[in-house]
């Protein structure tokens, strides 16, 4: 696993419930900002094997990624189960339920 790769593992797990980070900002706190899309790929291959709580990453408008209906409710289901308040049009106001790590994962 490279560095990278288990600093963004080690951020997704680390955010806590109630709150999500977009793409974007989980690659820039691993140390590479313009990785945005890596860290989907990450997420994607790597979630069941580490568990890693998926449904608090977003896009950085602070919305769903998830085209597909089943994907996008469940998420949407895990994010308000939490107490993230998800609008109609799958939107979260990152004011509120964004969160920026205290330190970078090095």
């Amino acid at each position: 696993m490279t560095s990278f790769t288990k600093n963004v593992v080690e951020i997704i797990l680390s955010i806590p419930e109630g709150k999500v980070m977009s793409y974007g900002q989980i690659a820039r706190a691993a140390g590479s900002p313009r990785a945005a899309r890596q860290v989907v790929r990450i997420l994607h291959s790597m979630s069941a094997k580490y568990n890693l709580p998926w449904h608090r990453v977003i896009n950085s408008k602070g919305e769903i990624g998830f085209q597909d209906e089943d994907s996008m409710r469940e998420q949407v289901d895990r994010l308000e189960y939490e107490g993230v308040e998800v609008s109609p049009k799958n939107k979260i106001d990152l004011t509120e339920f964004g969160w920026i790590p205290d330190r970078h994962v090095q």
